[in-house]
């Protein structure tokens, strides 16, 4: 396998592009890997980890590298067609929707072209992204940080800051936000309304807005906050903010609040604050015990469905405990091998696949992940899997020197194959995540893989399941409905929602189980 390196001098693309273009160019004739980086030491790092790059590259942060792997013979035509498509991009615009000739090389000059900004989104390198942010902060701009790998020590100077200035921090590693109606990173176009949402949680935050727009309600503000927040050094900064603002925004009826169990003492100072709030406030903390979510006004759910539908009815002014669990559509007993026992679930968003997790396990016992609730359940090897499985493929060891799974399925279906050759596979799960910065068509890369993963079971007398479900909305610009009709041509039963789909896969799996006489 060869491999080939361009190095474009002084050419910034923020990481969804990047992302995009990478996707884009490994689907060039003869590549078979590509990736398009800002030239860090941390992203060379990673390139040469994941066996894009050798030696010694002359770059930069504020160069982009192209890295490419695949038939020698190819790579000059590819490396010449990435380079033909750079040129061709459309020049910048400024913040009024003028083409102009240069875009803005930092904040200050960005300002002068948007006077009345008061958010700055961030997607630089993690290493120079606190600088960038604290720049941001002394300018009187709150910031939403989409980078990562943002030092916790610098996280927690830039929220403090922020606090101190009545400004706030979405991040680092915030990936989703909708402020005054704009999807912003990875985010889903919805309905205005007077639900409010914080989440440490990016595809949980999707979900429940997606939810709350397909049972016709809407959005007022979803604020992320990134993935550490609730953590007991940083203290829920974030969140608590977030809330405030909720609290006394006139437009916000009903809030909801997103995480992982937070730290115990940052549960406590959440809970509390979100008791004073004098508003409903629906917590969703996901594996969290529902009795240690007490107080006024507070009603404790158990998923990101029960989220949604319970601020639904708070904001229609219905009592909460009418709302019932929405079941997923009946399905006949497919005619499974005697093999064939287990469920696997390939993930691109991880809070979907932490969430179901946590059900399959309360569901059919041991549950194996590359993000464990428990350590016992971690899988040795993240590339095979091992009787119940569930996969988040944007975890780290999965994404170096790719794109994330929402832009890019090539990684999502080579496994899809390899489980379906599995004798011991009878569903397979997958969420498909619709929205701003997600893969433009995301069925067309999908539907073939699973009709031939379909074909791979039967030549081996196996009839396999494919159940899921999309996190999207009639907005979107993949066009919910085609998406959801093409899944269905490909025999694949959509639900509503994530939850629905994990409680269908295991009610599937424990009736052939039960057929067979399993304990």
């Amino acid at each position: 396998m060869a491999r080939a390196t361009k190095i474009l001098r002084n050419f910034y693309r923020d990481s969804v592009s990047l992302m995009q273009l990478s996707s884009t160019f490994a689907k060039l004739p003869g590549v078979e890997q590509a990736s398009a980086i800002m030239a860090s030491a941390n992203n060379i790092s990673l390139l040469k980890e994941a066996g894009l790059l050798g030696g010694t590259i002359d770059a930069g942060p504020n160069d982009l590298l192209i890295a490419l792997q695949g038939q020698e013979e190819a790579l000059d035509a590819a490396m010449a067609a990435v380079e033909a498509a750079l040129s061709q991009t459309p020049p910048p615009e400024t913040g009024n929707g003028r083409s102009c000739g240069m875009a803005p090389r930092s904040i200050e000059m960005a300002l002068e072209d948007m006077v009345s900004a008061n958010l700055v989104l961030i997607s630089t390198p993690g290493e120079y992204a606190a600088a960038e942010a604290f720049k941001a902060l002394s300018l009187g701009l709150n910031v939403m940080l989409f980078s990562d790998n943002v030092e916790l020590k610098d996280e927690i100077a830039l929220k403090r800051f922020a606090q101190a200035h009545d400004l706030i921090v979405m991040g680092p590693d915030c990936g989703t936000a909708i402020i005054n109606g704009i999807p912003l990173a990875f985010a889903n176009v919805v309905r205005r309304g007077d639900i409010g949402v914080v989440g440490a949680s990016g595809t949980g935050l999707q979900q429940v807005t997606c939810l709350i727009d397909r049972w016709g309600k809407g959005i007022s503000q979803a604020i992320g906050t990134g993935g550490h927040d609730l953590h007991r050094d940083v203290g829920g900064i974030s969140m608590l903010q977030g809330l405030k603002a909720l609290a006394a925004d006139p437009s916000t009826s009903v809030i909801v609040l997103i995480s992982k169990p937070p730290a115990p003492e940052v549960a406590r100072r959440v809970l509390r604050e979100a008791g004073q709030a004098g508003k409903p406030v629906v917590v969703n903390f996901l594996g969290a015990d529902l009795a240690d979510i007490k107080g006024p006004n507070l009603y404790a759910v158990k998923t990101l469905e029960d989220a949604a539908v319970t601020a639904v009815a708070l904001s229609d002014g219905r009592p909460p405990d009418s709302v019932a669990v929405k079941n997923a559509p009946a399905s006949a007993m497919p005619p499974f091998s005697p093999t064939q026992r287990f469920v696997r679930g390939l993930y691109s968003g991880g809070t979907f696949c932490y969430e179901a997790t946590l059900l399959f396990t309360e569901a059919l016992g041991q549950v194996y992940s590359n993000t464990p609730v428990s350590p016992q359940d971690r899988l040795e090897d993240v590339w095979n899997s091992c009787k119940h499985t569930v996969v988040d493929l944007g975890d780290d060891l999965f994404t170096r020197g790719r794109p994330h799974p929402m832009i890019d399925h090539r990684l999502r279906n080579e496994r899809l194959l390899k489980e379906a050759s599995d004798p011991e596979v009878a569903v397979i799960l997958l969420d498909v995540v619709l929205g701003y910065g997600s893969h433009s068509d995301p069925a067309s890369e999908m539907v073939p893989v699973i009709h031939k993963a379909r074909d791979v079971a039967e030549k081996g007398g196996r009839h396999l399941v494919c159940v899921g479900f999309v996190c999207g909305t009639t907005s979107d610009p993949q066009n919910l409905s085609k998406q959801e009709a093409a899944l269905r041509g490909a025999g694949v039963i959509l639900t509503e929602s994530n939850a629905q789909a994990v409680r269908l896969a295991a009610q599937i799996v424990a009736r052939a189980g039960s057929l067979r006489g399993d304990v």
